[in-house]
């Protein structure tokens, strides 16, 4: 495409400058869903997992995290690149591997916003019907959503923060509000129980594989912080402020909240309680309750909106993060340079209308069978997806102990051997956690969950395969590379002369034997 095409600007540049720490920190945040994960996730782990140590699994769940994160940061300060999954992985385990996992990443991003969209739909199905006596399915209004969410794609990324900022303030707000209510009159009925929401003898018991697993799949999105690097306003400070905040605001405010609602319950109650909010068919009950008991009735009218706010901000998100791989992916040549199309915006035009097409693909098949939006869709959807992102996980670690080691471009021991390996470790059982208790998580029966998980080595090897056959060729304007220094290194100068952003013919790396 010309350079100097009318409709998009002279490079294959997303807009530069156009977040902050802040804009950042918000588009994280909704990926995570913070009233969607309070409510879908705390009463399972609850009823099925480890009880009243609920708060603890999210703890170490945190801590898991964030001992990835400190090299996935470390990486972050030599490469800034949307797929920043597949780019970190190339870097280290070679090109094959790096297409691979973008293969998988796509999936993973396609797959758990098209799981959004069926309890969005059924959702706003369900408020539509009671509040204005409108009866439309709920795959109607999970299509008109995808529309409007093209439209905020290509309004850009910085209008699509400020309307996520809106929608996270609002959710997050009222369970703030509930848990510090609670905290500060002493818990429920039973007080705060905090040796029952810490103490290791709660932590460990029950089933507390299945607490630990919501918990992390809780943490999915947060990686976005690199996504969105080209984006970000002096990536090298923004990026590794932005993912260090987020993990830490994200672990305190599950840890705390749920912790404040088995208080409500009253620990010794908690598990029966959520075992009958399941078996009632309504989980949400379980969360929703006690702030309308703390708050008034009102609050019943008001959060099943925020719930269906929250699952808009999550499918924003995740939109903005899929259209952003293969923007990268097309900019690399790995699939056709036309995904790399920018609009005057400086947003990805061609790559957004190819993820809501893939959305499209994803959710209408459910619609045309039949199929229970939230039992299905929803339910296996997001359960293959973060099997699918835990592996990612376990390669980025791999894949930055062997770049450091191999470039020598960062010589801190912690930043990038130690933490990234016991990062792996963690995600190595967190992973075997999640294969054990699958069918669990999608609600369904040990074939599907077998079939779900088949899906992704079948994805990656497709992945692999299409970089063997297509290798990736020159990209017209590559863009610049990390100026500033990485701590720790003598070669910092020469590196951010020669670290660029992504796999470039300029430096190319080889597969390793």
């Amino acid at each position: 495409m010309p350079a100097n095409a009318p409709h998009r600007p002279a490079t294959d540049r997303l807009k530069p400058d156009a977040l902050g720490v802040v804009g950042i920190l918000f588009l994280v945040l909704s990926a995570q869903a913070p009233l969607t994960g309070i409510a879908g996730a705390v009463p399972l782990s609850v009823a099925l997992g480890n009880g009243s140590g609920v708060p603890a699994a999210y703890v170490a769940a945190g801590a898991v995290v964030l001992l990835f994160s400190v090299g996935f940061v470390a990486m972050s300060r030599h490469v800034v690149d949307p797929g920043a999954f597949y780019t970190y992985i190339g870097k280290g385990l070679g090109r094959t591997a790096g297409t691979g996992s973008a293969a998988v990443a796509l999936f993973a991003y396609c797959t758990i916003q098209a799981a959004m969209y069926g309890l969005y739909g059924a959702t706003v199905a369900q408020l539509m019907d009671v509040h204005t006596g409108i009866d439309l399915a709920w795959w109607v209004w999970a299509l008109l959503t995808m529309a409007l969410v093209q439209l905020l794609g290509v309004a850009g990324i910085d209008t699509g923060a400020r309307v996520l900022a809106v929608f996270v303030i609002a959710e997050t707000g009222i369970l703030l509000a509930f848990a510090l209510v609670t905290l500060v009159r002493g818990g429920g009925p039973e007080g705060l129980g905090v040796a029952a929401g810490f103490a290791p003898h709660s932590a460990l018991d029950g089933a507390p594989g299945v607490a630990v697993m919501f918990a992390v799949a809780s943490m999915f999105g947060f990686e976005a912080t690199a996504v969105y690097g080209e984006e970000a306003r002096a990536p090298a400070r923004t990026v590794p402020r932005a993912t260090y905040l987020s993990i830490t605001l994200i672990t305190a405010f599950f840890a705390l909240t749920s912790w404040m609602v088995i208080s409500a319950h009253g620990a010794s109650h908690a598990t029966e309680d959520a075992g009958r909010a399941l078996q009632d068919g309504d989980s949400s009950a379980f969360v929703f309750q006690p702030i309308a008991d703390r708050f008034g009735a009102w609050t019943g009218d008001l959060l099943p909106v925020l719930l269906a706010t929250s699952l808009f901000a999550g499918i924003l998100a995740f939109h903005n993060s899929a259209n952003r791989y293969l923007f990268s992916l097309g900019r690399e040549r790995r699939l056709p340079h036309a995904l790399c199309a920018l609009n005057r915006r400086g947003a990805p035009r061609a790559a957004g209308v190819v993820q809501t097409a893939i959305a499209v693909l994803l959710v209408v098949p459910f619609a045309l069978a039949g199929r229970d939006p939230v039992v299905t869709l929803f339910s296996w959807f997001s359960g293959v997806a973060v099997l699918a992102i835990m592996l990612l996980y376990f390669l980025t670690s791999v894949s930055v102990v062997v770049f450091f080691r191999r470039s020598r471009l960062d010589r801190r021991l912690w930043n990038t051997a130690v933490a990234p390996a016991l990062g792996a470790l963690g995600i190595a059982g967190a992973i075997w956690l999640v294969l054990a208790n699958l069918t669990t998580l999608i609600g369904g029966d040990r074939t599907t969950a077998t079939w779900l998980a088949l899906t992704i080595p079948v994805v990656w090897l497709l992945g692999a395969a299409a970089h063997l056959t297509r290798p990736a060729g020159p990209k017209p304007v590559p863009p610049a590379a990390v100026t500033s220094e990485a701590p720790g290194t003598a070669a910092a100068t020469a590196a951010s002369r020669t670290s660029t952003t992504s796999l470039t013919p300029e430096t190319p790396e080889k597969d390793p034997p």
